[in-house]
Parts: C-alpha cells; structure tokens; sequence
C-alpha cells in the first residue's frame, strides 16, 4: 500500500533535484502574484482526481460513446467557453481548498498542504475547456496530467499519489494493485449541503482501512466465528487496508492545527462507520487505531444497521465503503460516495455471492 512521504530519506541526488527545485520556486516567489503556488509534491498530500469526478461530462461522454473520439474533441473544443457543470468530487476537492487555506494561515512558509492533480485521459485539445472551468470556479489546481487516450495510472507514483478518485473501476483497481489508495466516486442525483468550513471524511473499517481478513471470517464461517476470532485476536492489529494511508495522511494535517491549540476549531474531520458492534467486535478496531498512532475524530459501530441515516447526519464530503449496497443506501440519501474495489466483499452482493446469484438467473 502506499505510504505517507519519508521525510528523511535524502541521496545526493535528491540533494541536487533540491537545489534544482529551489531555484525554481525562489524564481516564481520573486513573481507578483495572487495565485497561491503548488507545494513541493514530496511534502504535499496529492489528491488526483479524473476530469470524470471533477466535472459532470455526461452529456461529453455520450458524444464520446456514440460519435467518437475526434467528434468529442471537436464538441469541446467548441464548447471550451462554457464551464462545466461541477461533478462528485467537486465538493470534496472545494473543502481541501479551504483547509489549505487555514493552512497558509498558520503556517505561511509551509509546504505541508493538499495538492490537487487533474489527473485525465483527456486529449490535450480538451485542455483549454478543463483549464477555462477551473479558472471558472476558482479552483487551485495548477498540475495536469492529460494522457490523449492512454491510461493515467502508470503516472500516479510519479505524482507521488496520496489518493486517486475516477468515476472508471477498472483503473481504480489497478491503482490499488499500485499500492495507491484509490476509489470510484458516483454521481448524486442531487445536491446535497455540505460544509463550508470544515473537510469532513467518512471511512468504513474493514477492506478500505483495514484489511479484509476478519471479513473473509464472517464470509466463510458466519458472525459467531468471526466475534470468537476477534475476541480471541483483540491485541493483534490488523492489516492496513487500501485507505489507511489516506487516513493517515489526514492525521498528519489535523496535528498541524492541534500544535496551534486549534484542536476544536480544526477544519478536518475523520470518522468512521462500521457495520461491526461495538461490544462484540469493535476494540480489535480501535486498538488497531492506536497501534498505528492514528487517530479517529468519531466511530459509529452500528451492528449491522443501515449506514445511510447516520451519514445523512455527518454529511460528508466523501464516504468510502468496499460494499456496493452500502454506496448505493448512502446514495439514495444524498452522501456523495466511493467505492474502494477490494478484498472478499467485491464477490459478494448484499451477504450473497454474485456467482451464486448469476446461477440463479
């Protein structure tokens, strides 16, 4: 899985990339401007989303689908003065933003930031249009990756990825075979009111924090089992799962505020929301938590109960769940969220297994 960036792991040619990339910031610092510029990637937490998750291309990628691809650019290439229409993550990567700035408040010399990446299979003709839409909003997004038709996924590490959002499942899932922390976001029926002022983040436990292995126990060998393993195994921390670095990378931010007494006025928020019950399962969890020095904001263990109520109170900017019906109940109350495609839940649908299903059919 991926890691949070070393701080110290320094060859003599990283020393010369440092040199090379101070003088290139001492150059654009001595720039007038207003635009606040990208942080230095090694100390960012790079978010890379797809133009598919920032803008709603719909109606794009119809053309795309039935026309083809020249049609497609020459549709916005001729569009490229109407901004698009904000897509899933376009709330998520606003709130990054505002955290960013508080940042800068705090710390004006810090490189310890979100860095937004529009990562993109887009043809660079397309370009104009993103750009235009970006400047539309008001969106700090300085670094493109546009690939012409070509999978983006071999630049991710090259990025140094934190996190990569697609509304495309299958580049999703190579990314997590990556080591990248990854997810595919959906489009909301609705809008739903978030935030302003506060980032708030969802995870599930089990296959996206954590690994899937307690889970591939209630699979196979049913609820009691798996509360007798987990009793039986409550000082062993599990495994990281795909998102435990994500995680991780939040807390990082978060102590930046609690250093400046800003603990109850941080504007990042973590919470997690299992379906495991908190008496017969829920301290492996949380011992896990502080095995790997991370911190929750609030854990929500609710047996088995529907996710969706509980997250249409939290109103996060994201959620991320590895069951699809779990994404589809918080979908059809209105919280934007992502599917993270890993471990033994992916061969099953609502406690079945698909194969099993499909047979039935």
């Amino acid at each position: 899985m991926s890691e949070i960036k070393p701080n110290d792991t320094s060859t003599a040619e990283d020393k010369g990339d440092d040199k090379d990339w101070a003088a290139a910031k001492a150059f654009f610092d001595n720039l007038k401007t207003k635009v606040p510029r990208p942080p230095k990637p090694q100390n960012a937490v790079t978010i890379a989303v797809s133009s598919r998750t920032l803008f709603d291309l719909v109606a794009e990628r119809k053309v795309f689908l039935e026309e083809g691809m020249e049609k497609y650019v020459v549709h916005q290439v001729e569009h490229e003065n109407e901004p698009l229409k904000p897509g899933a993550a376009f709330p998520f990567v606003k709130a990054l933003m505002n955290v960013n700035s508080r940042l800068r408040e705090l710390y004006p010399d810090s490189e310890e930031l979100f860095d937004i990446v529009l990562m993109t299979n887009n043809h660079a003709e397309v370009g104009v249009r993103l750009i235009n839409s970006i400047n539309h909003y008001g969106l700090t997004i300085e670094r493109f990756c546009m690939t012409g038709g070509k999978s983006p996924i071999g630049y991710l590490k090259a990025y140094l990825t934190n996190l990569y959002l697609s509304r495309d499942s299958k580049k999703v899932t190579e990314a997590i075979d990556e080591g990248i922390a990854a997810a595919t976001m959906f489009m909301l029926k609705s809008d739903s009111e978030l935030s302003d002022t506060q980032l708030r983040v969802a995870f599930d436990g089990d296959a996206v924090l954590f690994s899937d292995e307690s889970e591939i126990i209630v699979k196979k060998h049913g609820l009691d089992t798996f509360f007798e393993h987990e009793k039986e195994f409550e000082n062993k921390p599990l495994a990281q799962g795909p998102l435990k670095c994500f995680l991780e990378a939040l807390g990082k931010l978060q102590r930046k505020f609690y250093a400046k007494n800003e603990r109850l006025n941080c504007p990042i928020r973590t919470f997690l929301v299992t379906a495991r019950s908190a008496a017969s399962s829920g301290a492996r969890v949380l011992k896990t938590l502080r095995s790997w020095g991370l911190e929750i904001d609030e854990a929500l263990f609710l047996a088995g109960a529907p996710k969706g109520p509980l997250l249409q109170k939290i109103k996060p900017h994201i959620f991320f769940d590895d069951q699809m019906f779990h994404i589809e109940g918080a979908q059809e109350l209105g919280t934007i969220s992502a599917h993270v495609p890993y471990g033994i839940g992916q061969k099953y649908h609502k406690g079945k297994l698909i194969e099993e299903s499909e047979k039935k059919e």
